[in-house]
């Protein structure tokens, strides 16, 4: 395991980050019960190419969470790291973590490209408004202290079914996703009801690069197109054989060459 370092973001959360590799710097953005550990594989091949920050999000693994929350502090926690690289970087976010990069992106963060894999943007209205009941929801059960069904609805909200639920509560990764349930009112500031903001990605003055898994459901690979179609320099791509719990070593290939300059046509979503 790589030291791990700290930054301060303005309003004085402590934000924990491990440093690895050498060359242009790479800042991974997690999503929904990430930490330093879910990025650690995906760093590690990157590093040979890269210098890779790789964070804990506020609230999450060793780094503050200082209250209350709002999406604009963890832009400034980006701006904080990206301060830390040198005050340049690219930029990218996994699910939540991609909604996240672009937003920050949009508002004027200092990064040459950003890449995400499957932002859970919502496409149809039907699930957008599925999305606003899910934020009610989540809200009513943190504020009653129950974490464990607050992870058990995002689990439904996203598709598991309910016998598989049940098996994931068994499961040794069930009390760290219990810990890590405040922050999904987090991911869900983030994204709101999901609508794909156009406007704002119409800002975006960097090259984009939109990746879903061509295993993963029509939901969650539709946004790549469109994510693409709405910034102007963007490309989709579709990593086969892929889904959300995406390999590492699928993907980074494909960070590398579209972070060097070096992408082919992109491959139909």
């Amino acid at each position: 395991m790589d030291p791990t370092d700290t930054v301060w973001s303005p309003d004085g959360t402590p934000l924990a980050y491990e440093r690895t590799g050498e060359g242009p710097p790479v800042i991974l953005v997690g999503g929904a019960f990430c930490t330093r550990e879910t990025h650690r594989e995906l760093a590690a091949l990157l590093a040979p190419r890269f210098t890779v920050f790789n964070y804990d999000r506020r609230g999450r693994g060793a780094s503050g969470n200082t209250l209350p929350y709002a999406v604009g502090r963890e832009v400034e926690d980006l701006a904080a790291l990206v301060g830390a690289a040198g005050g340049t970087a690219l930029l990218y976010g996994l699910s939540s973590g991609g909604a996240l990069a672009l937003e920050a992106v949009a508002g004027g963060l200092p990064v040459t490209a950003v890449a995400v894999y499957e932002p859970p943007y919502a496409l149809e209205a039907e699930r957008r408004a599925g999305n606003v009941r899910y934020g009610e929801r989540l809200a009513a059960l943190l504020a009653d202290e129950r974490r464990a069904d607050a992870v058990e609805l995002f689990l439904a909200r996203i598709g598991m079914p309910p016998s598989a639920i049940d098996r994931f509560r068994l499961s040794p990764m069930w009390p760290g996703m219990v810990a890590l349930a405040h922050t999904l009112a987090y991911d869900h500031a983030v994204l709101g009801d999901a609508a794909l903001p156009v406007e704002r990605l119409a800002s975006v003055g960097v090259p984009v690069l939109a990746v879903c898994g061509g295993d993963s459901p029509t939901w969650l690979r539709a946004p790549a197109a469109a994510i693409a179609g709405a910034v102007p320099d963007g490309r989709a791509l579709s990593l086969p054989g892929q889904t959300h719990e995406f390999s590492a070593r699928a993907l980074a290939p494909v960070l590398a060459g579209f972070f060097e300059g070096r992408q082919g046509p992109p491959l139909p979503p």
